[in-house]
């Protein structure tokens, strides 16, 4: 009873609610509980044990599911549908414009897609030129990509450092935010989290509804430099309640995001510069990548009009899902894998043996993939794998992982081989490959993996969701083709 009126008093604190008012639910809520304090109903609870519990009948059901309404697959192709947006060559249909980004793995000549050395562009900008553009001028480049993604243009100097200045100012979370919200029933799944503390942000803006350019601009800006405080807060209540230490550091005003984020999550706030830069260009590298699934999904539920907090936690949820952000935490337990498989990692010939084990699911998750390999758009070449390899090796020369970086070699190597034999087109290293290795020497926790790739992430999608409501005014709703035949309605008596 005191935790109810407790919230009630933060209510009328918060709400402005009537003091009658209050004083009328308090007697109703006085009503519940005995003099002891013991509730005078039984509340409807369970165990977390009984709430999980899959019965007999959920499974009977799942079996009814499947006899009833299970869906022949060569109606996608009597009905020609584009069974992931995608048509029989794997392109992606055309369901928009943007200028935001453009992902080149292959040209087109006439009715032949032939494939080339991949390239990312954002605003019409190589990526590679941006991260090695900043690297020339000793400086971080994540802000001015977030710049350039959101307005267009590269900024001068006075423009990326008002930027900077301004984000700074937005690095700031609202008053308690991490005691009551962050703080509260931590889990292992950083994801989840993060979907629910953007959510809950929504509480604490008085202008959340407001679809205005300028005000979702504000968001999108609030929300990008503070989701690396609710990452790491949340991982760090949860560690807590591992029996590890807690410990919460404040983001410094002079520092980039990237020098941010290890210094938030390192108990001394010590890192080398080398690793501040490597964190950098992956930040950079994964800020945009066309229309990809949470990107998309960004696109649509903009359009309904939603608030800026239910766009992002949808993107945010889509990018949960392992076959699209969750992919270089299964490439380094493939790896770990191998190692226990493997008796020298130094052998190609072992490395074949069991990467031809893997695509013959004998092995690992037995669903016949080498994790980070191969790319929907890119053919030859990642153009991210490519720019992040370079830091790889640099950091694993600095760290003393010259082994491991050998063996990374070796399995992209035969995998290439293997792959390419068996799809008769070419397969490269895609960012996932690398990306994982390069957390795991930057002493990154493997619950923060795929919350890094949102930290990063959350630069494109500000950057469409701005370009869907400046640009566009319909919803998003593509067609459905219902297959099921028509019968009529079976009085319960005669079924």
């Amino acid at each position: 009873m005191h935790i109810k009126l407790f919230f009630l008093a933060k209510m009328q604190e918060y709400f402005a609610i009537s003091p009658l008012i209050l004083q009328a639910y308090s007697v109703i809520i006085a009503k519940e509980y005995r003099k002891d304090g013991i509730p005078t109903m039984a509340l409807n609870q369970i165990s977390k044990e009984e709430y999980c519990r899959i019965t007999p009948q959920i499974e009977g059901l799942v079996q009814q599911w499947g006899q009833h309404a299970h869906i022949d697959k060569s109606l996608y192709q009597k009905y020609d549908v584009k069974r992931g947006l995608r048509d029989a060559t794997g392109r992606g249909v055309l369901a928009s414009l943007t200028r935001i980004s453009e992902v080149k793995g292959y040209t087109v000549d006439g009715s032949d897609t032939i494939p080339c050395e991949g390239v990312l562009y954002y605003r019409g900008y190589d990526v590679r030129e941006l991260v090695h553009g900043a690297l020339g001028d000793k400086r971080f480049g994540f802000e001015e990509t977030f710049y350039l993604l959101l307005f267009g243009v590269l900024p001068t100097a006075q423009e990326l450092s008002q930027f900077c200045a301004m984000l700074a100012d937005y690095r700031q979370l609202p008053k308690n935010f991490v005691r009551d919200v962050v703080m509260k029933a931590p889990t292992g799944d950083m994801m989840n989290t993060l979907a629910r503390s953007i959510l809950t942000l929504y509480c604490y803006d008085d202008k959340a509804n407001d679809i205005s350019l300028p005000n979702v601009l504000r968001q999108c800006l609030q929300l990008t430099v503070n989701t690396p405080q609710l990452a790491i807060y949340s991982y760090q209540a949860y560690r807590n309640t591992q029996g590890e230490g807690l410990y919460l550091h404040t983001p410094q005003r002079e520092l980039s995001m990237a020098e941010n984020i290890l210094y938030l999550l390192r108990e001394d706030k010590q890192f080398t510069e080398l690793e501040a830069r490597a964190l950098d260009a992956a930040l950079i590298l994964h800020a945009d990548h066309g229309s990809n699934n949470s990107t998309f999904t960004n696109h649509v539920v903009s359009s309904t009009g939603t608030d800026t907090y239910s766009a992002m936690a949808a993107s945010l949820c889509s990018l949960k899902g392992p076959r699209h952000g969750g992919a270089n935490i299964k490439v380094m337990q493939m790896m770990a894998d191998l190692k226990e498989h493997v008796s020298d990692v130094t052998s190609e010939e072992q490395i074949r043996s069991y990467l031809t084990d893997v695509l013959d699911k004998k092995v690992f998750d037995h669903l016949g993939l080498i994790y980070g390999m191969g790319h929907a758009v890119y053919s030859l070449s990642d153009p991210r794998a490519e720019v992040l390899r370079t830091f790889v090796e640099d950091l694993a020369a600095e760290k003393g992982y010259d082994e491991e970086l050998a063996m990374y070699r070796t399995v992209e190597q035969v995998s290439r081989q293997l792959l390419s034999g068996r799809t008769s087109r070419p397969v490269a290293a895609n960012v996932d490959f690398y990306s994982g290795f390069l957390y795991s020497m930057l002493c990154l926790p493997a619950e923060l993996y795929t919350p890094l790739f949102a930290i990063a992430r959350m630069a494109g999608w500000s950057a469409h969701r701005m370009e869907e409501l400046g640009e566009n005014n319909k919803i998003i709703r593509p067609a459905c083709k219902c297959i099921e035949k028509r019968r009529p309605y079976i009085p319960m008596s005669q079924r």
